[in-house]
């Protein structure tokens, strides 16, 4: 380990390995370890991961695991985009001055081609949300039932993959690059029909996003929790995105989705990830999206402005 001048132990940077496993031993006995090294060690560990994976890990860790913060990732991070600023950074930042190390598995073989690219943008920021923060946080892949494409993802957004036991430094490791590849533009349905907003406009289009959303069989409490959503997105517009926007509502598989569309920029790549800087007004309303929101889809570019697509369960 580096030291400093004075002999003392430097701090270790942030690690970000991807560990590709095959099957139920292989997983084991790439996470487990890592729990145990970390209780040794007296590092805060947790593991957040698919319930039938967190279970696997539960049962072998046995009277340890009493000791480890167990996350389901299916409930914790249905929304990837929840998954940095409610179950890695709130544990990591919960043990202020200490090292942390976390199991994070946000990609699974039952994520939805609409919840795969925000799990790809998610990994690629990682890195940038735990700048100068000592911790490791350690993503599992099923290398048997995910495509290689998903793979060769892991590999652009992790500097380090571990496979069959051998960590190795990722050449492909480019998760700006990553991130802008999945910048991807969003379109509503065809007759999904725009409602103009502005200042003046804003309670009506609320209210009309609630009506539309019961139409199509959102009930409470998630049309509570559409409604901020809308609200928080369309004061965005008015304040940040050029006066005004555009929203559109419609029904898609087990969702509702809404569409707020403006003339803004997206600045921060962690925007609605993080809290802003303390004594900074505002800024915490993208966070608000993405811990009531199913998904949050977001693509923002200077030429098209920003389009946010948001998710509610019926």
């Amino acid at each position: 380990m580096p030291t400093h001048p004075s002999g003392v132990p430097a701090p270790q940077p942030f690690a970000h390995p991807a560990l590709f496993y095959r099957d139920e031993q292989e997983y084991l006995a790439g996470t487990v370890p890592f729990v145990q090294d970390a209780l040794a060690a007296g590092e805060p560990v947790a593991v957040a991961v698919p319930g039938g994976s967190l279970a696997l890990v539960r049962a072998a860790l046995g009277g340890q695991a009493a000791d480890v913060q167990l996350l389901d990732m299916e409930r914790a991070g249905r929304n990837p985009g929840r998954i940095i600023p409610r179950v890695l950074r709130a544990f990591a930042d919960g043990h202020p001055g200490r090292r942390v190390r976390i199991v994070s598995e946000p990609v699974w073989a039952g994520r939805t081609a609409a919840e795969y690219p925000a799990c790809v943008q998610h990994e690629a920021l990682v890195n940038r949300a735990f700048q100068g923060r000592e911790a490791t946080v350690l993503c599992p892949y099923d290398a048997t039932r995910l495509d290689e494409s998903v793979l060769a993802d892991a590999r652009a957004a992790h500097p380090t993959v571990i496979d069959a036991g051998t960590r190795a430094a990722s050449a492909a490791y480019a998760p700006e690059a990553l991130a802008a590849r999945y910048n991807l533009p969003l379109s509503a349905p065809p007759g999904a029909v725009a409602t103009v907003y502005r200042a003046t406009t804003l309670t009506d289009v609320r209210h009309e996003a609630t009506c539309r959303a019961a139409a199509f069989g959102l009930g409470a409490p998630r049309l509570d929790d559409l409604e901020l959503a809308v609200a928080e997105l369309t004061t965005n517009s008015v304040v940040h995105g050029g006066g005004q926007g555009a929203l559109r509502i419609w029904a898609e598989d087990q969702h509702v989705v809404c569409e707020v569309r403006d003339a803004g920029v997206v600045g921060d790549p962690l925007a609605g990830r993080h809290l802003p800087p303390r004594g900074q007004h505002g800024g915490r309303g993208l966070l608000l999206v993405n811990v009531v929101a199913d998904l949050v889809r977001t693509h923002s570019d200077p030429e098209r402005g920003t389009t946010t697509h948001v998710y509610f369960r019926r």
